[in-house]
């Protein structure tokens, strides 16, 4: 459960151990509506999250799953009342939830990619997210040399700076400056690397970039995103009213107003990096998580 989607995967071990999906499901619920400003969960974000969970545990069990791992990550993080939304999620779906931390989330993030593109080269591991964006590093053996998690996203991003729809130019530019400054602190990436973005904003602009709708994760997995690529899909996609942006291919309706200030974080990364290119994984957090805890 991230700051704007829920995301569910079930899985099953093959005899050979591989961990195969059974099914994948994603929710826009936006559990970290408003946190940035207020510091809580609203009982509307709860209880539209919550539902969520309930729906996914019970599909999950009646899929047969006889472990279940929840977690939540910015907006719970943030949250004073996260405790709210836990014990919420325990009485209704009858699971634990976990808030993992950023170094945590970037852990698990890292290796995902690293299961699916790492061995041959350093990766960078780019994940956008409503409330945050971390960066981690990490080499051909999978050992992780340096991340972070700086505290931008497509939600708190369009929260803080987007008044207009759409944006002015100044808001564009405010949003574009304050990500320079902040992405400047990152150290240089090792020599030869790889950069790979997971995550929502990242997928989606991969599928707009290549009208992939309905969406189709083999589509997806494993697509490069130059960044002419980026740019063109920005200035598209920030040149329509919210109304508009939601009629687009291969956009989630739900992530119309936020998906903006996400291919700005994409696109400062890119230009903090100095990489010409992005290849976009499909699988992110919650199969780093199903490694980490069932493989």
């Amino acid at each position: 459960m991230g700051t704007n989607s829920v995301l569910l995967l079930v899985a099953e071990r093959q005899p050979d151990g591989r961990l195969v999906a059974v099914a994948e499901r994603a929710d826009i619920t936006r559990l970290g509506q408003g946190v940035d400003q207020s510091k809580r969960l609203s009982p509307e974000a709860i209880e539209t999250t919550l539902k969520a969970v309930e729906r996914y545990a019970q599909e999950a069990r009646e899929l047969g799953a006889k472990g279940i791992v929840v977690s939540a990550t910015s907006a719970a993080r943030d949250a004073i009342n996260g405790r709210d939304f836990i014990d919420g999620a325990r009485a209704r779906a009858g699971v634990d939830v976990e808030i993992i931390s950023g170094v945590e989330e970037a852990r698990l993030s890292f290796s995902s990619a690293h299961a699916d593109f790492g061995g041959q080269h350093p990766l960078v591991v780019l994940d956008i997210g409503g409330g945050s964006t971390e960066f981690i590093y990490g080499n051909p053996a999978g050992e992780i040399t340096f991340r972070h998690s700086f505290d931008v996203g497509s939600v708190r991003l369009t929260e803080r700076h987007v008044k207009t729809d759409p944006p002015s130019q100044a808001e564009l530019d405010a949003i574009d400056a304050m990500l320079a400054e902040q992405f400047a602190s990152l150290p240089r990436p090792p020599a030869g690397f790889q950069m790979v973005g997971v995550a929502g904003t990242v997928t989606t602009l991969a599928a707009v970039a290549r009208r992939v709708a309905p969406y189709d994760p083999d589509l997806i997995h494993g697509a490069i995103l130059s960044m002419d690529d980026v740019n063109t899909t920005l200035h598209r996609l920030a040149s329509l009213p919210t109304h508009l942006r939601k009629t687009v291919p291969g956009l989630q309706p739900k992530r119309a107003d936020v998906i903006v200030a996400g291919a700005l974080v994409f696109r400062a990364a890119m230009r903090a990096l100095g990489v010409a290119e992005v290849t976009v994984s499909d699988r992110g957090l919650r199969w780093g998580l199903l490694a980490d805890r069932f493989h």
